[in-house]
């Protein structure tokens, strides 16, 4: 007899997590009785906590991915397509151009000099200040 589809791939997955996960309690159970032990540490009683969870991960993954895919599924058979087909974006992007990015390169340059204005920084700003100011303007402009 012949067995469905993906029978083997769930056997496998469902072997990979029960495998990772008595592994992991078994090193659990390894930090507990150092834990236990003359010399144990607190650092062994962490990793008792922590090698379960690390034994659960697989199977979180695995669940997820799943979660993951039906949702896919559902969507694609919303909108019409076939599940594996690559979704078609609704919004379409803007493409910045050059002259597109010195516009707004300008524009917040003037709004960064009518803020400095506000706040009585245009003027009357000290030397040290205005050296430091062009410092950074010809960096900006070598790094260009």
């Amino acid at each position: 007899m012949r067995e469905p589809p993906g029978v083997g791939r769930k056997l496998l997955v469902v072997g990979v997590s029960l495998l990772a996960l008595v592994l992991c309690c078994g090193l659990a159970w390894w930090q507990w009785q150092r834990f236990s032990s003359a010399n144990g540490t607190f650092q062994n009683l962490g990793y008792v906590l922590q090698w379960p969870l690390f034994g659960l991960a697989p199977a979180y993954m695995f669940w997820r991915l799943r979660k993951l895919k039906l949702r896919e599924q559902a969507e694609a058979e919303q909108r019409g397509a076939e599940p594996g087909q690559a979704p078609v974006p609704e919004v379409q992007h803007e493409y910045r151009t050059a002259e597109h990015s010195k516009a707004a390169e300008h524009s917040k340059a003037v709004e960064r000099s009518s803020v400095l204005e506000q706040h009585g920084g245009g003027d009357d700003e000290d030397d040290e200040l205005a050296a430091y100011n062009r410092y950074l303007a010809r960096l900006n402009q070598e790094s260009r």
